[in-house]
């Protein structure tokens, strides 16, 4: 039985950011018998949102891990015509990419992400193999087709979590690269919920990583957990975080007061509530991650593999009206540089 295990991302920091930077130039393909075709992005349907524009900035969406299917065949990658599947991208995209918005056209592809439940059984060389294959295929493909066909010339925002935003790293490390006057109309990119580190700026010099609430052209990132957490996966060595309340890169505490709500899921009631100051946070620049003291959710079940007091599923969550706001700050501070 197909077990759809959400936010399981077993395994998938086993690249290293510098690697995953770089590993589909040697990637061999990853063994599988099942090549499913590669989407049409012409085709409306293979869209999970491809909205009319009514606004004059974009966002490109995309969504983390949803797919973990540990039956015996099972395919590597997702197919993107499940329609469990495309219910659970749905679930997420309401959780997450709502953020977006109020300000922006949202764009979000479907991808043929990994199977987390193949992935955490391959040797690291076929792993970094996966990511950089069909999923990156896809996503590049995309992007190929929205820059051609939807955007426009419009500015545009990247945001993702997780798998989506192993996705992104690429897209930055590579895609940008090769179209610089693409990344000079990037406001900024939430690549949230996966580690951005040092060496993977210092290999990556054409980006740079956010400062303040409202430089254009960065990234933003962070990682959230409980203090004392250990042996999280998705926290790489060399990890930087921002502050999702106070946008700072130090050590200054936010206290729950000050953040402007969260989204999080009732379970007992089966939807989603606005939490008002849902959370705290303080970045420990040790392990490069945003503290939380928060009892509004639980942490992630542990130790494995994002130890006993990771929120990684409480990083859109647990400061869902923090990024929204701050997402219509960037957007006018760009607006107003372009003046």
């Amino acid at each position: 039985m197909r077990k759809m295990v959400k936010w399981m991302l077993a395994a998938i920091l086993i690249c290293g950011a510098t690697v995953l930077a770089s590993c589909s130039d040697n990637a061999d393909n990853p063994a599988d018998s099942e090549k499913a075709k590669a989407p049409d992005y012409s085709d409306k349907n293979n869209w999970l949102r491809q909205p009319k524009a009514t606004k004059d900035v974009d966002v490109f969406y995309v969504y983390p891990t949803e797919y973990s299917d540990d039956s015996e065949g099972a395919s590597m990658f997702a197919d993107i015509n499940d329609k469990s599947l495309r219910g659970e991208w749905e679930n997420v995209y309401q959780m997450q990419a709502t953020a977006y918005e109020e300000s922006a056209n949202v764009f979000a592809p479907y991808y043929r992400q990994v199977n987390m439940a193949s992935a955490i059984k391959l040797p690291r060389e076929e792993l970094n193999a996966a990511f950089a294959s069909t999923p990156k295929e896809d996503v590049f493909a995309a992007l190929d087709y929205y820059f051609e066909n939807l955007n426009e010339g419009r500015p545009f925002i990247l945001a993702s979590h997780s798998q989506g935003s192993i996705m992104q790293s690429l897209v930055l490390a590579e895609y940008m690269k090769a179209h610089p006057e693409l990344l000079k109309r990037m406001i900024a990119a939430y690549v949230i919920g996966y580690s951005i580190t040092k060496d993977y700026l210092k290999a990556n010099p054409h980006l740079k990583f956010a400062e303040g609430a409202d430089d254009t052209g960065v990234i933003i990132s962070y990682n959230t957990e409980s203090a004392g957490n250990e042996n999280n996966i998705v926290v790489l060595p060399g990890a930087i975080s921002i502050n999702p309340i106070n946008w700072k890169r130090d050590e200054t505490y936010a206290s729950a007061e000050e953040n402007l709500g969260g989204y999080i899921a009732n379970e007992e009631l089966g939807k989603m509530e606005d939490v008002p100051h849902a959370a705290d946070a303080q970045i420990n620049l040790e392990r490069g991650v945003v503290i939380t003291t928060t009892q509004t959710m639980k942490p992630m079940p542990g130790p494995v593999p994002f130890g006993k007091g990771s929120f990684h599923s409480g990083d859109y969550a647990l400061y869902y009206y923090n990024i929204k706001a701050n997402v219509a700050t960037r957007i006018a501070a760009y607006k107003k540089m372009a003046e």
